[in-house]
Parts: C-alpha cells; sequence; structure tokens
C-alpha cells in the first residue's frame, strides 16, 4: 500500500504548485501543538513498524496541515528523524543488534551528506527543497513499488 500512498502524495504536491513555497502557518499555541502531537504519534507508530518514507511523510504533514514552507518543514523533519533514529539505534544497540562497522561508515556519510544537503537548502531556498521533495518520494514510490510487487 506504501507505494499508492507515496503516490497521492506525489500527485497532491504536484496539484498544488504553491504549497510550501511560503512560510504562513496555519495553526499557533495550543491547536499547533496538538495537531503536531497527532503527527508525531501516527509516523512515529508508522516508522516503528515499517520506516521508509518516514521523513517525507513528515515534510508533507508539515506543509499540509502546519501551513510550513518546504525549508521550514524540512528542518523539522530533519530534527525529528534524528530523534527517533536515536532513540532506535539506543534500542538496537542495548539488544546487541547493530553491526558498528558498518554503521560508523554509514554514519559518517550521512553526516556528510546531511551538511551538503542543509547548506544547498539554506542557499537555495523552500522551492528547491519542494523540487528535491518530489524528486525523493517519486525515487521512493519507485524503490517500494519494486519491493512490493516486483521483487
Amino acid at each position: 500500500m506504501l507505494p499508492f500512498v507515496l503516490l497521492g502524495v506525489l500527485l497532491y504536491t504536484l496539484a498544488r504548485k504553491h504549497l510550501g513555497r511560503d512560510h504562513a502557518p496555519t495553526l499557533a499555541g495550543r491547536a499547533q501543538t496538538l495537531a503536531a502531537c497527532a503527527i508525531g504519534a501516527v509516523l512515529g507508530f508508522y516508522d516503528g513498524f515499517f520506516g521508509p518514507g518516514t521523513g517525507s511523510f513528515f515534510v508533507f504533514l508539515f506543509v499540509r496541515v502546519l501551513g510550513y514552507d518546504f525549508l521550514h518543514a524540512s528542518a523539522a523533519a530533519k530534527l525529528i528523524n534524528t530523534a527517533t533514529n536515536l532513540a532506535a539505534l539506543i534500542l538496537f544497540a542495548l539488544k546487541g543488534h547493530v553491526w558498528w562497522h558498518y554503521a560508523l561508515a554509514l554514519a559518517i556519510a550521512n553526516v556528510a551528506g546531511s551538511l551538503l544537503g542543509t547548506h544547498m537548502a539554506l542557499k537555495h531556498g523552500a522551492s528547491f527543497v519542494r523540487v528535491v521533495f518530489i524528486f525523493v518520494v517519486s525515487a521512493l514510490i519507485l524503490k517500494t513499488g519494486y519491493d512490493a510487487f516486483l521483487r
């Protein structure tokens, strides 16, 4: 089902040309906190069971529900993804299920990629992040579609 959900996210984003271009939060105070907590709870549950695309879903929902632009939504999603990945790493490490020789190399590459991506996002702004979001969601559709139907 994941490829179809991602396809819906992609089509919605493509149909709404101005979606996520301007940072105009639609909620404030308690309403924003409750909406963010609901997003976090649903996607946290999803991330714990499945995982692929969680960051993209965070970005999409922060843009669509909270009214963030793609740059602010991406920054918030990165922070949350880092926290959830750290929690998973701690749990897996405590259970002895981490291959540290791979994990450390991947962590270094991930940090380098994150620094490059952040620099590019800050330099080029929300429109650039929107294009990258569309590319990443498209790639996820292909990958999850292959895994679900052709593998």
